[in-house]
């Protein structure tokens, strides 16, 4: 967490997910509802966001499993489900 990797909203967040606290904070469904308005914008424009969509298909996927009232924190799940391994277990 030191030097250039340092970020407030990760040590937030973070410990939000090693914790498994996922008590709303800024929804899921919120950050859907702003992801599609950026996507549809960036559509209109023809510009790509490549990793704007990758985290609304994060944001969807945890949507999908019932968080869209999760905090954004959450999206943890749905890369923990694609790995097949969740934070905090041992290896």
């Amino acid at each position: 967490m030191g030097g250039f990797a340092s970020s407030k909203i990760l040590e937030v967040h973070g410990k939000r997910m090693i914790k498994r606290t996922f008590d709303p904070g800024f929804r899921i469904e919120l950050h859907r509802k702003d992801l599609n308005l950026a996507l549809s914008s960036a559509k209109a424009l023809d510009v790509s966001l490549p990793n704007t969509a990758t985290a609304q298909e994060l944001l969807n996927s945890c949507s999908a499993h019932g968080g869209k009232a999760w905090d954004h924190s959450a999206m943890v799940k749905a890369l923990e489900k694609m790995a097949n391994f969740e934070i905090g277990q041992k290896a």
